[in-house]
């Protein structure tokens, strides 16, 4: 009997997958999520380790002004644009998407990065269908049950810290705009 890879064990890596995406050839977008925050990788393959050519974590929109959830699909969005920027600068023109482990739904913040990745001009083989719509990209569903929660009185309970420091999520939408031309200058 023999003992699976580490990673393999603790369900982190999928050596097929994994491989698959290798025999491409192509420079791998790998794009992660936590708790609070996104992170996005232009990763190339070396035999003695991969090398990073760029990559933008959610916490950076912090130094650009963006005062909301750093995991929301608008961060992630800005993520994925800010990371693309930065491959293309260093002459990456085309990619293939690695979600690792995640799990691929519809519309989903991963899904929201890759978004922005396409928009910044980098090539990512990717359906339309799968994509948020640009009306969730800009956080407009944010906005509205903000709202909804203001009429209600219980603006308090679902975005306390954000009533804590006055900001106003029906704004979302313009702080989105004015991050996404800061990114691209």
């Amino acid at each position: 009997m023999t003992v699976a890879y580490r990673r393999k064990r603790e369900s982190k890596t999928n050596y097929n997958k994994r491989l698959k995406l290798l025999i491409s050839h192509k420079t791998r977008v790998v794009i992660r999520k936590s708790l609070k925050n996104i992170m996005v990788q232009f990763v190339n393959f070396d035999p003695k380790g991969d090398v990073i050519v760029a990559n933008a974590n959610s916490i950076q929109l912090l130094k650009l002004g963006w005062k909301y959830s750093r995991n929301n699909l608008p961060a992630a969005y800005l993520t994925g644009l800010l990371a693309g920027k930065t491959a293309v600068e260093k002459g990456v023109k085309e990619a293939i998407v690695d979600l690792g482990m995640n799990e691929s739904v519809k519309g989903c913040k991963l899904y929201s990065s890759i978004k922005g990745i396409i928009d910044s001009g980098v090539k990512i083989n990717c359906s339309k269908e799968i994509l948020p719509s640009d009306e969730r990209i800009v956080g407009k569903h944010i906005a509205a049950y903000a709202n909804l929660l203001k009429e209600k009185g219980e603006i308090d309970k679902k975005f306390s810290s954000m009533v804590k420091n006055n900001i106003d999520a029906s704004k979302i939408e313009e702080s989105f705009n004015d991050i996404k031309k800061k990114i691209l200058g």
